[in-house]
């Protein structure tokens, strides 16, 4: 206890101000995603503070960041639509925390391991990409949503573009000063020299974005007022009297909806994807960690479980890991789960007290933040690695990439994964069984190597090979590194060992049967000795 508790208070000068940058982030979208969920404001708010005072301890996860996520939008308004209120959807919320407690304990986490390196990488590329997207409309003072920030739903994809081309017509000066300004702030505070100043590095570059955007915008408004950003272009915190009203903003599920089974098509519908977005929000963020320490994914699903079930029963949306924050507190140079923890204090403080000043905050900040925070997800020189490393890892890389664009998170990566599994079939069709040929003085000499395990799904390339052997060769077929060999490889093999006399061909079979096998296979075959079988 001591120890992690000396970890986390070396690490202070990182995490504090990664927090607050991490607040600062969420604000927002914490409001937008409860406006275009349907919900209270409120609702968003609670979802981000039970995930950042909450789930940040719960989870094994260092930088993961949990709140309300965009992708689960469609699904949460819809919902409240379907059960008539939003005190029966939240008894859904609670319903679905406890599925994915079960699918915690049941070990459910595993899941996240498959998900090939190219398509995770293509996810977090298509996440820069979409970021850069849709932060420039809020960049150039043209802000019609919030609710696409995060994540890329059906009915953002389509809009998005237009709404990019439509904020080139709608420029607010001020709004693109700030971001601008922000922006080469950012890229100055990441250059080497600037890294090595022992005082400069104290100071993050996307806080200080946050002062200057805070700044200008003041001194505009009482010496060019022209140049102001209009009120729509701040954040928006809904202004409490007194802290005690925070109280009065709760809202709780009512139980009595338990009859209804709607709400269990509902629960379960938030259990799956809020724990698929979770898993592959944590993997992305355990290869943008610096320090590349592994999430225990079973443990994160328990805590995304909790969350939601606090989150429900005090009034919140459900909640995910979300791989912007969490990569914006990367970004900003978190280095544990300290940092996210600071992030729901903040919420929380703003909550109560602050929420007056907050609201001088421009979102031109937020989006130059955003903007660096796209471009580092999404470099070129990313591109360029997958094509240098072949089209097995460049098109799942890609085609991800493009799917996520065309539709949505989840839709995108299932069509990359699709993708990667067929390239890790192919790969591993072509590796499980190899042929080498040589030439001696005696004629051509064949080795075919069994490799790992072979599957009826190599029976194919099996006899492929076996028709390359040349009538009057040897051939070797060596199962030394194989695990498993199927009954129909074994089949071929006897089949081909059977039929080599016809052509000259003289067959040795190298520890092709298990010790176990072997008495029984033979009596299958009708083979009398054990040795190594020659023709």
């Amino acid at each position: 206890m001591i120890h992690q508790a000396r970890y986390y208070f070396r690490h202070l000068k990182e995490d504090v101000p990664a927090g607050i940058v991490v607040f600062l982030v969420a604000l927002p979208l914490c409001l937008g995603i409860a406006l275009a969920s349907g919900a209270p404001l409120f609702s968003g708010l609670i979802a981000g503070l039970v995930g950042g005072l909450v789930v940040a301890w719960l989870s094994g996860s260092q930088l993961s960041v949990s709140g309300p996520a965009a992708g689960l939008t469609v699904i949460v308004f819809n919902a409240i639509q379907t059960l008539g209120s939003l005190p029966a959807f939240l008894v859904a919320c609670v319903l679905a925390g406890v599925l994915q407690l079960i699918l915690g304990f049941f070990k459910a986490g595993i899941i996240g391991a498959f998900f090939p390196s190219a398509v995770i990488k293509g996810m977090l590329a298509a996440i820069g990409l979409i970021l850069i997207i849709k932060q420039i409309p809020h960049a150039v003072g043209y802000d019609a949503s919030f609710e696409g920030d995060e994540d890329y739903m059906a009915e953002t994809a389509e809009s998005s573009f237009f709404e990019l081309f439509d904020s080139l017509h709608a420029i607010s000066p001020g709004a693109v000063v700030i971001s601008v300004i922000g922006l080469l702030i950012l890229i100055v505070w990441e250059l080497p020299w600037f890294k090595k100043q022992v005082l400069l590095k104290l100071i993050p570059g996307p806080l200080l974005t946050v002062v200057w955007g805070v700044s200008f915008n003041l001194l505009a408004a009482r010496f060019a007022p022209d140049w102001q950003v209009n009120p729509e272009h701040l954040v928006n915190l809904p202004v409490s009297a007194h802290p005690a009203d925070f109280i009065n903003h709760l809202v709780f599920p009512d139980f009595s909806h338990l009859s209804n089974p709607q709400v269990y098509v509902v629960a379960f519908t938030i259990a799956i994807i809020a724990s698929l977005e979770t898993l592959l929000s944590l993997e992305a963020t355990d290869k943008l960690d610096p320090l590349k320490r592994l999430t225990p994914t079973n443990r994160e699903l328990k805590a995304q479980g909790m969350g939601n079930i606090i989150s429900g029963l005090l009034g919140g949306l459900p909640m995910t890991a979300v791989i912007v924050r969490s990569s914006a507190n990367i970004n900003a140079g978190g280095k544990t789960s300290l940092s996210c923890f600071v992030h729901g204090i903040f919420l929380l403080i703003s909550v109560l007290f602050f929420s007056r000043h907050l609201n001088a905050i421009p979102l031109a900040c937020l989006a130059a933040i955003l903007l660096h925070t796209g471009y580092k997800l999404a470099k070129p020189s990313m591109f360029v690695e997958f094509y240098h490393k072949g089209m097995s890892q460049l098109l799942p890389f890609v085609i991800t990439v493009g799917a996520i664009l065309a539709t949505d998170l989840l839709k995108g990566m299932a069509i990359g994964m699709v993708i990667g599994l067929f390239f890790v079939i192919r790969a591993n069709y072509h590796a499980a069984i190899t042929l080498t040929k040589t030439q001696t003085k005696t004629g051509n000499h064949y080795l075919i190597t069994l490799n790992k395990d072979v599957s009826f799904l190599n029976k194919a390339l099996l006899r492929k090979f076996i028709l390359l052997v040349e009538e009057n060769s040897t051939v070797t077929i060596d199962a030394q590194k194989a695990q498993f060999i199927d009954y129909d490889i074994l089949e071929t093999i006897d089949d081909f060992i059977a039929s080599s006399p016809d052509s000259n061909i003289t067959v040795e079979a190298i520890d092709l049967y298990g010790k176990e096998k072997i008495k029984k296979h033979q009596e299958l075959v009708g083979i009398e000795d054990t040795a190594p079988i020659s023709h």
